[in-house]
């Protein structure tokens, strides 16, 4: 008898009609699917009730916690284990079977993400990797030194969950088969998007204020690359020479050049951060006399 994932879907939602149905159309093998809407003004709520989708409200009151615990805190769910989804995120079938065959024993599992790119899937390349799946009695978004660089951003950004006191020593594995992640979409949003996310990473950087990765080896690798210079250029070549992004034509190749300019908002960020900042040095310097 065909029995279905026993894990709690939560699909994070505001104005999303346009992604939201084949996002919902991938989650059939999945026990529980609940659509947690920031109040869309759309046709968000409606197509997930089209969906048979539970729908529950989160209006944020500007602290913490932010949208991803505040759903694992006050939402009853039927599982423990819990699979965070973007609403531009599609579930592919090849996934569904590595879950099913998975013991979902670790206290977290990694998903990769394989980025829809200009309308094409990218075979390779840089790929992200979330801590997306995980047991919510295990694991938590730490609370982040961030509200003033975020502003009414509602969602924690890009950081971890952490294992929860008392479970440090729970294995956080890895599953191979990645989802679909809608990547680019409209440029002009992919653009102010990411100008507000480099802006975040400039100033986390600055104050050292990203929450540990639960991987060391990805704490570490992350601490080096954050102290590299020209890190624009090491992803380019990372993503189109070293993954082989070139193979995915000009797709992989724009896709690359956007990484590359991704980290140089952040590396302008990050100098304008420092000319602030010597100014205001140098104006107190004159007040004091100095």
């Amino acid at each position: 008898m065909y029995k279905k994932l026993p894990i709690s879907v939560l699909v994070l939602t505001k104005n999303e009609e346009a992604s939201l149905p084949c996002c919902l159309g991938a989650l059939k093998d999945f026990d529980e699917v609940i659509v947690v809407d920031s109040e869309s003004t759309d046709r968000t709520a409606q197509i997930a009730k089209e969906y048979g989708v539970r729908v529950e409200q989160f209006t944020w009151n500007g602290a913490y916690p932010k949208k991803k615990q505040w759903s694992l805190d006050h939402i009853q769910t039927k599982h423990k284990m819990v699979f965070l989804v973007d609403a531009d995120e599609v579930i592919t079938p090849g996934l569904v079977t590595e879950l099913q065959k998975t013991d979902l024993t670790a206290a977290g599992y990694f998903v990769r993400g394989r980025y829809v790119w200009q309308g094409k899937i990218l075979k390779h390349g840089m790929m992200n990797n979330k801590l997306c799946l995980f047991d919510k009695t295990k694991m938590e978004f730490p609370v982040s030194d961030d509200l003033d660089l975020t502003g009414d951003w509602e969602v924690e950004m890009h950081y971890q969950p952490v294992l929860k006191e008392g479970y440090e020593n729970e294995p956080v594995a890895q599953i191979q088969t990645p989802l679909l992640h809608e990547a680019c979409g409209n440029k002009q949003n992919w653009l102010e998007k990411h100008q507000f996310y480099a802006r975040w990473e400039a100033g986390m950087v600055l104050r050292n204020g990203f929450p540990a990765d639960p991987s060391p080896q990805r704490e570490r690798l992350k601490r080096l690359f954050r102290r590299l210079p020209l890190r624009g250029v090491i992803a380019f070549f990372y993503s189109y020479l070293f993954k082989l992004g070139f193979l995915d034509g000009f797709a992989g190749l724009d896709f690359a050049l956007a990484r590359a300019r991704y980290y140089g908002m952040i590396n302008a960020a990050l100098s304008a951060s420092s000319t602030a900042s010597e100014k205001s040095s140098a104006a107190h310097a004159v007040r004091s006399g100095l």
